[in-house]
């Protein structure tokens, strides 16, 4: 397979949108049109082939990124799905950081909408090279200059269309193409597999030469050789255009619009072309550079089987019949069924058992995955997300993908003693799986406590451990997942000695407690010169410290954004311990907090609801009484939409209440946007609920 698909035949890319844009759609009539499935699947009938997942296929939603390889006129494709709701951001992250480029998808009439924006930033992130896809050209309302003119405003200016629809709503037959400057229009009887190309309708001329002209200006800029023959007034061939636009669209200075409507199977295959001629193969991109484990040099892989190793573990997949599946992206070097691996992050051997190529949920057995490819392993133990695998040799740790702190939590309680076995391992199953689910046990309420980026991601997770793994469990409310700053600097010295005959302990620590920038969590840095304590123990008073940060001073939430520095103490020759250190640094810790001025923070929310004007001022009115602030309001097609930042706190049971409100005609999308200090009226009823009065029993995180 490698010989008949060599690298630069080969595309890495995903497909990513806000919800409802049609990804899922979009990525059905791909495998139709590549011959991988023989009848296309629908999100709304819940047949939809990538969407496999019981929970996907009820509510008509992506939750987890499927993966799949096809071949399309003589390349191979990997293509990943994305979730486009922001509870399962997650996976657009993990998604992104392994492809080579993306198809962004965009609804003709919403445009650009709040997670179009947050998945372009990952995108930016990763420098992932696009191409933006305006899908649903058929809808009542569709609106091809509005959404590119929206692309430039809020995206990038560097964008313009190689297309243009020729027709608009029921209308919609095709595209006109501003590169082979022909239009290409639609049989629907055999579901759109073949297009007749025509000349340009007259009608279309005036607009289609400014919209050419206006692509070659706009590649110009950030392409030296087209540059040179568009201010010369020489004629640019459609293989020049064709190559500037790829050089441009590789370094990321362009980004080419097309359109199409994925339901009504016109546009998908243009797509597909757009993928092949503008989104680079590995070898077009610079190599992938990491760090050696031992030394810390920076070290760099080529995309060459020939090359060492270098591969990232970028998902972990349950499944019922092998178990757990590894996906990886191999970077360079290949990796072959049987052999054995190195885990550079866990310093562990790895053995691989089996290699599969994936198609959503079905696996094909393969002998190896080669350097550019995208397959899964079964056989792994120790492997997580973000792991770096290499040759033992010749070790490397790949770059980490980060992963945002969740901002809802929930209180779970197996309804049984077998239930509470059977859920501590789906959990960790499931905790496998996803990085931004973290589970925790509460000492005093001695409930487990789940923490998501939403409700949603939650009642999936609850919903998973029912049916996958059979557990029967009682679930609390969502709570929101508050932290503790400081906000003033202190000195705090810790003592930890103990004497009581024979070898005692002795720690002392003293710490300089300063705020923090915001989402810097907690840093902690060692000053000490001269040995005042001993090298082998400033690890155990790092350790004390983030130990001592998972509860805060006030009401025991974590405490974030706080500069810690190690500037004296001293030692005892016979009786100091790591124990003893890790203890006078948590007391140091602890009083500082208490001492730094504490405050809470809360997780605000990026809001926007779409709402028909006459329910504006009910809406608005909603939204103020839960202390957003409104930044925006905005035309979008025949519906306003409003923007804000709202505190989550206040935000629990809102789908219902803006249903009521609008007689269920508003929509509205979230997701979290930055944290920030409760008003201290609220902070000092959120402190009372959670910290017990004294001789009660503790009911803290109520």
């Amino acid at each position: 397979m490698a010989n008949i698909y060599p690298l630069e035949k080969t595309r890495n890319f995903g497909i990513a949108a806000h919800i409802d844009a049609g990804k899922t759609t979009t990525s059905e009539r791909v495998l139709y049109y590549t011959g991988k499935v023989h009848r296309m699947g629908e999100v709304h009938e819940g047949t939809a082939t990538m969407d496999w997942m019981p929970q996907e296929q009820e509510r008509g939603i992506t939750i987890t990124s499927a993966a799949t390889t096809c071949f399309w006129k003589d390349y191979r494709m990997n293509l990943i799905d994305t979730p486009g709701h922001v509870d399962f951001t997650v996976e657009v992250e993990r998604s992104l950081k392994v492809l080579d480029g993306a198809v962004i998808v965009f609804c003709a009439v919403g445009g650009v909408e709040p997670q179009s924006e947050t998945v372009w930033r990952q995108a930016d992130r990763y420098h992932v090279p696009r191409v933006c896809y305006v899908n649903k050209m058929d809808r009542v309302g569709a609106d091809f200059p509005a959404v590119v003119a929206q692309i430039r405003e809020r995206l990038t200016p560097s964008s313009a269309p190689i297309q243009l629809p020729f027709g608009a709503e029921d209308k919609f037959m095709g595209q006109i193409d501003l590169i082979e400057m022909n239009a290409k229009i639609y049989h629907t009887e055999d579901l759109g597999s073949h297009y007749e190309v025509i000349e340009i309708p007259a009608e279309y001329k005036k607009a289609v030469e400014a919209a050419r002209m206006e692509l070659i200006e706009k590649v110009s800029e950030v392409d030296n050789a087209l540059m040179e023959k568009f201010i010369n007034g020489e004629i640019i061939f459609m293989a020049e255009l064709k190559a500037a636009i790829r050089r441009a669209t590789i370094t990321n200075s362009f980004v080419p619009v097309i359109c199409g409507t994925s339901f009504k199977n016109k546009g998908v295959q243009l797509m597909l072309d757009a993928v092949v001629d503008y989104l680079p193969s590995p070898v077009d991109l610079p190599p992938v550079h990491g760090t050696d484990p031992n030394t810390g040099a920076e070290l760099s892989r080529k995309p060459n089987s020939t090359e060492p190793l270098a591969a990232l573990a970028f998902k972990i997949a349950t499944d019922p019949f092998v178990g757990k599946l590894t996906f990886v992206r191999v970077y360079s070097g290949k990796i072959s069924s049987g052999t054995y691996v190195y885990n550079a992050s866990k310093n562990e051997q790895e053995r691989i058992g089996k290699l599969v190529r994936m198609h959503a949920n079905k696996q094909e057995i393969v002998d190896e995955i080669a350097a550019g490819d995208i397959g899964a392993v079964v056989g792994f133990k120790k492997t997580e997300t973000g792991d770096s695998i290499c040759d033992q040799k010749n070790p490397i740790i790949l770059e980490r993908m980060q992963f945002p702190d969740p901002v809802v939590d929930l209180a779970i309680e197996a309804a049984t003693k077998v239930d509470q076995e059977k859920m501590g391992m789906a959990l960790s199953r499931l905790k496998e799986e996803d990085p931004t689910l973290r589970v925790h046990y509460d000492q005093e309420t001695g409930e487990t406590i789940i923490s998501g980026m939403g409700e949603l991601h939650l009642e999936i997770i609850v919903d998973r451990m029912k049916r996958e793994f059979k557990v029967e469990a009682n679930v609390g409310k969502p709570q929101v997942a508050f932290k503790e700053t400081i906000t003033k600097q202190v000195e705090i010295v810790g003592k930890h000695i103990q004497q009581s005959g024979g070898r005692g302990q002795y720690g002392h620590v003293v710490l300089i407690m300063k705020p923090g920038e915001r989402g810097s969590g907690v840093v902690f840095d060692s000053k000490i010169v001269g040995g005042a304590i001993p090298r082998e123990y400033i690890p155990a008073v790092k350790n004390g410290v983030i130990e001592a940060s998972q509860s805060g001073a006030l009401a025991g939430y974590p405490a974030v954004d706080i500069s810690v520095e190690l500037i004296d103490g001293s030692f005892h020759v016979v009786d100091s311990s790591e124990l003893a250190f890790k203890l006078a640094a948590a007391y140091a810790f602890r009083d500082g907090m208490r001492q730094g001025g504490t405050i809470l923070l809360e997780p605000i929310m990026d809001i926007e609801v779409t709402t028909p004007e006459e329910y504006m001022g009910d809406v608005i009115g909603d939204l103020s009484s839960r202390r957003c602030k409104i930044e925006s309001m905005t035309q979008k097609g025949i519906v306003k939409a409003i923007r804000g930042f709202v505190p989550l706190s206040e935000m629990f049971g809102y789908a219902t209440a803006s249903r009521s409100l609008t007689q269920g005609r508003a929509t509205f999308i979230m997701e979290p946007s930055y944290y920030a200090e409760v008003p201290k009226v609220i902070a000092e009823k959120i402190v009372k609920a959670a910290v017990p009065e004294p001789g009660t029993a503790a009911a803290r995180r109520r």
